[in-house]
């Protein structure tokens, strides 16, 4: 049922008490801006939304906490008034690249080709880590650059241009990709140095080769399996490596004899 206040319209709880929802059409899509107990800061949601719309000069920066629309509508408002599409997500898209909001002062940046992605998920924040639903499980977005839970900024991998907020894969590197491995710089070479928590860090090697220190590691914790250690280390996965060529690697690689002197 129509009220008379332009865009908004009365509705029924499941307990037969009455809220009213504000909406508006623009570009021929309708437009669900949110609700309220009363008309009239419904029917002010719906006249921030049409002014938004309506003026350009209005930008993301001119938020305020004042307005009667949440900042997710407003970033999703002003991008569809900007760039022609309506979603549903606090996106703004720029040429090569979008920015993903959660605050007027807290964002990512991610590359276009991650749009299709992103605008059907919701990034979730815990503990210092950001997360979407997918497939009914929680996916740390980080792992989408091959980065694991455990990994350490600085460590592990780092970001190019230092803005720890532009996840470009241009401006990803990975410094680290294995379990248990990190390189380090030894007279002006890199090395990769193995270690493996056992009572403690305990250091299986340094080698020469990334792949080397992997394979290291899985050879670590196979003995220790055979000792009877029982903790559930996660083994490295390498691509692109014939059995037989990680079979010749496995049995000629060294590993410290301490490894078993500190189970």
């Amino acid at each position: 049922m129509n009220h008379p206040l332009t865009g908004v319209y009365a509705a029924k709880r499941r307990d037969g008490s009455t809220y009213f929802r504000a909406s508006l059409t623009y570009r021929n899509k309708h437009i669900s801006l949110g609700s309220h107990d009363d008309k009239e800061s419904a029917h002010k949601i719906y006249l921030a939304a049409s002014v938004l719309l309506k003026d350009s000069s209005i930008r993301l920066e001119n938020y305020s906490e004042e307005s009667p629309l949440t900042f997710t509508k407003w970033v999703c408002l002003i991008n569809f008034r900007d760039n022609g599409i309506y979603l549903s997500s606090p996106i703004y898209i720029r040429p090569h690249f979008f920015y993903y909001f959660f605050s007027p002062n807290e964002y990512f940046i991610f590359d276009k080709d991650d749009l299709f992605y992103y605008s059907s998920r919701k990034i979730s924040r815990r503990g210092g880590h950001y997360f979407v639903a997918d497939y009914g499980m929680q996916i740390n977005i980080m792992s989408r650059y091959g980065i694991k839970n455990y990994a350490v900024e600085g460590r592990d991998y780092r970001f190019i241009n230092g803005n720890s907020s532009d996840l470009r894969y241009e401006n990803i590197e990975i410094i680290n990709r294995f379990h248990g491995v990190n390189a380090v710089q030894e007279k002006g070479r890199t090395l990769y140095q193995v270690k493996i928590h056992v009572k403690g860090n305990v250091k299986v090697g340094t080698y020469e080769s990334e792949i080397e220190a992997a394979i290291a590691y899985n050879k670590a914790i196979d003995l220790l399996k055979k000792a009877g250690v029982d903790k559930a280390y996660t083994p490295n996965y390498m691509e692109g490596i014939s059995p037989d060529v990680y079979a010749a690697l496995y049995a000629s690689i060294p590993v410290s004899p301490r490894l078993l002197r500190k189970r």
